[in-house]
Parts: structure tokens; sequence; C-alpha cells
């Protein structure tokens, strides 16, 4: 799967850290490397359940309910409509972003 995972995000995110960017790319690309992880289905709602419990929860070490985590989720997806792809790596920065959690990426 050759895609730029980079300007995937910079679509969304203009000013994106680049640093923060590479660390992500950097812990992210196995999974980025398979079709069927590199993308978020915002419509399935284990996806979005996975997102919230290993993302949010465990990565970056949210503890907010899951009400507050599942409607930030629905926020970026939101956010993203306009593109047929949800990339993985655009979905973190976004929601790391929007938690000001960058700073676990640095």
């Amino acid at each position: 799967m050759a895609t730029d995972w980079i300007a995937d995000v910079k679509k969304y995110a203009p000013d994106a850290d680049d640093a923060v960017l590479q660390n992500l790319l950097s812990t992210y690309r196995l999974v980025l490397s398979h079709a069927d992880s590199a993308l978020v289905s915002f419509s399935d709602p284990e996806e979005r359940r996975t997102v919230r419990e290993s993302f949010l929860k465990k990565k970056l070490g949210l503890t907010e309910d899951d009400e507050t985590l599942d409607a930030a989720i629905k926020e970026v997806g939101a956010r993203m409509k306009d593109g047929t792809r949800n990339g993985r790596l655009a979905v973190y920065y976004l929601l790391a972003e929007r938690f000001g959690k960058l700073d676990v990426f640095r």
C-alpha cells in the first residue's frame, strides 16, 4: 500500500507537527502496511471501540468516560467526512490533537 500518510494528515491538519508525524508513522508503520488495518471505518462500532480502547485509553492514557471518547471519535469522523478513505494515522493525529496529547509522540 503506497500511501503518503503524512500528506493524508496534512489534508486535515495543515500545520501538523512534523516530528510528531514521524514518530506516529514509526510507531504505526506495521499497522499502516496492511490494507485492512490502515484505514478506520467510522461506521463500524467494533472499529470505534478499538480506537477508543487501544489508542485513546491505552496509548494516550485518557480516563474520560466512554461517551466522551466516542463523541470525540465521531467528531473526527465528521471532520474527515469529505474523504473516502479514513487513514488511521490521520485519525490518531486528530484525536491526539483534540485531547492535547501530541506530546506522547514527541
